[in-house]
């Protein structure tokens, strides 16, 4: 098996994935897991697709995050490690999306508008 590569986003993260097989080993920028993201939590999220259909120790993952926070990249991760899945094999499509795994979370920050504080925050109304 050669490599292959996919790409996950949540918010302002980008995640891009190569997977090979191998020992189970992920490395993001460089670094293991359990260094980049430190929560136990994180690490779980990151893991969840792998978790779902048994390959957690099946392939090594290459990952390169850009933007974002933490819990988005983590998130756009997941998302990108589901969709290297379903490239290797198909058929793991409906178990992953039953999870919730393939759906691009939507979800991102509303822009601010003139006159206003923030997005949706108004200024203290005064009557006199």
């Amino acid at each position: 098996m050669e490599k292959v590569n996919a790409i996950g986003r949540r918010k302002a993260a980008v995640a891009r994935v190569y997977l090979t097989e191998g020992t189970g080993k992920i490395t993001i920028d460089k670094r293991p897991l359990d260094v980049y993201f430190p929560s136990s939590i994180l690490q779980y999220i990151v893991k969840q697709p792998l978790a779902t259909l048994d390959c957690v120790e099946k392939y090594d993952i290459n990952a390169h995050l850009d933007g974002g926070g933490y819990k988005g990249q983590s998130e756009a991760l997941r998302l990108a490690i589901a969709r290297a899945l379903v490239k290797i094999n198909p058929e793991d499509k409906p178990a992953l999306r039953a999870e919730g795994f393939i759906t691009r979370d939507p979800r991102a920050v509303e822009r601010k508008k003139p006159g206003r504080p923030k997005a949706r925050k108004r200024f203290q109304f005064s009557k006199r």
